[in-house]
């Protein structure tokens, strides 16, 4: 019971605004601090810095952190701290990107030994690809092959730390509507990359596969995908699903059935089915939790709407569910080629386990919440509301989330890369200076 010891001379009406006031107060769930790192500034004209496929943006080994970023010019910026301290060691490579094309992002991982693998400015490219000189340095090698095979049409390239320190590297052999995913594998002991897959998930010459993917706790991967039939964004469709337990070598669905590769449409397992036309969006995020069981985040418009809303999808033993976070009051529209200027990002979703509750938070940026950084989060994924939390007063612009999945993996804390960008339709350049690039730094507030 609470005890109010009020004035006389508050009239009785004021002395009742209070005591909402203060039972709200008290109600409240508290709000847990932002931190922010700044880096440096970088390329800020389109969102190749910050579009959502970058695995990684950032990355933590032994307690540094690394980063790479476009600067004005197009070069190649490498960084590195220490975790808990915010001054950066910045280093400008030779090597350089075409920025104005926003699929020709920087991809950033470290090996158990500590040495950086870089890929960059891939939009059916040949492949750009190479090693720091020693664990930890910041210096480059000159650009080298990995396999020598499937490298001429790369795009989308992602890598992949498994467990025991070694690498998986992920990218599209061919084009929009007839792409092909690629996987090899580096093996820190003999410093080789082999080819698993040239052709894991199979279009037919009449679709591609747009992946998402993650390597939980026990090294399993997991990949899940839509399709697409076309170059244009509105034929993508459906999701689909599958896992590795040996590297990414032999793959199952769900329930342990083991794929005849290569998996084409018709061989999938399908977490959700969605048509085409639905503003179903491609390339977002997917985690899974210490029992291997996986989470996906995404968005689409259901039949009957016409506004396109956040999506979990995940699985567990009672096979596969769908959140509807349903939030979103606008309506957009996707179609046409190329990068698009769309109102809302792509979303980010993470997991941490409270009691025996599985919580969850996912990360967006919203024209509807001024197009500031923003995270919904549930206690319960399985039942209950989702609460939404600003961690910007500014806005990003254009700005997709993506984040240090190692460090969360180690801390659950949340590391994001932030920088405000702005993505004209298609492949256009916007008119912004170069902006400050930040790492923002979020914890659940309760964990058990």
């Amino acid at each position: 019971m609470i005890k109010l010891n009020i004035s006389p001379f508050i009239p009785a009406r004021a002395a009742g605004i209070f005591f909402v006031l203060l039972c709200l107060s008290i109600a409240a769930p508290a709000q847990q601090p932002v931190r922010t790192i700044p880096i440096a500034e970088g390329w800020a004209s389109n969102s190749v810095n910050t579009v959502i496929f970058r695995k990684n943006a950032l990355v933590t080994h032994k307690n540094w952190q690394y980063t790479a970023f476009y600067n004005q010019e197009g070069f190649v910026v490498l960084g590195k701290r220490k975790q808990g301290t915010a001054q950066w060691q910045l280093k400008t490579t030779p090597y350089k990107g075409n920025v104005t094309d926003a699929h020709n992002t920087i991809s950033l991982m470290v090996d158990g030994d500590g040495y950086l693998h870089l890929a960059w400015d891939h939009h059916n490219h040949p492949l750009r690809y190479c090693q720091s000189v020693a664990p930890g340095s910041l210096e480059l090698t000159n650009k080298m092959p990995m396999t020598g095979q499937s490298e001429q049409r790369v795009s989308y390239p992602e890598f992949y730390q498994l467990p025991d320190g070694n690498l998986l590297f992920l990218y599209r052999d061919g084009q929009s509507g007839q792409g092909n995913l690629v996987i090899n594998r580096y093996d820190r002991k003999t410093k080789q990359w082999t080819s698993l897959h040239h052709n894991l998930i199979d279009g037919e010459s009449q679709r591609n596969a747009y992946w998402q993917a993650c390597v939980d706790t026990k090294g399993i991967l997991h990949v899940s995908w839509v399709w697409r039939e076309s170059p244009d964004v509105a034929s993508n469709h459906d999701l689909a699903y599958a896992r590795s337990t040996d590297g990414g070598k032999t793959w199952e669905t769900s329930k342990g059935v083991q794929y005849v590769l290569p998996i084409t449409a018709a061989t999938a397992e399908y977490a959700c089915r969605i048509p085409q036309n639905s503003e179903l969006i491609n390339q977002t995020s997917m985690y899974a939790d210490e029992q291997g069981h996986p989470y996906i985040a995404t968005y689409w418009r259901e039949e009957g709407s016409d506004i396109p809303q956040y999506h979990v999808v995940y699985n567990d033993e009672a096979g596969w569910h769908d959140r509807n976070l349903a939030f979103r009051t606008t309506p957009f529209s996707l179609k046409g080629g190329g990068t698009k200027r769309i109102p809302i990002s792509r979303p980010q979703i993470m997991v941490w386990k409270q009691g025996r509750m599985t919580a969850a938070a996912l990360v967006f940026r919203d024209a509807e919440r001024q197009d500031r950084v923003s995270i919904a989060t549930i206690e319960d994924l399985a039942s209950g509301a989702w609460k939404l939390q600003d961690l910007t007063t500014e806005p990003v612009g254009s700005w997709e989330p993506t984040y240090d999945t190692e460090w969360w993996k180690q801390k659950k804390v949340l590391q994001l890369f932030v920088q405000r960008v702005e993505q004209v339709d298609g492949e256009g350049k916007a008119n912004l200076p170069p902006q400050t690039i930040s790492v923002l730094e979020w914890k659940p507030v309760r964990q058990r």
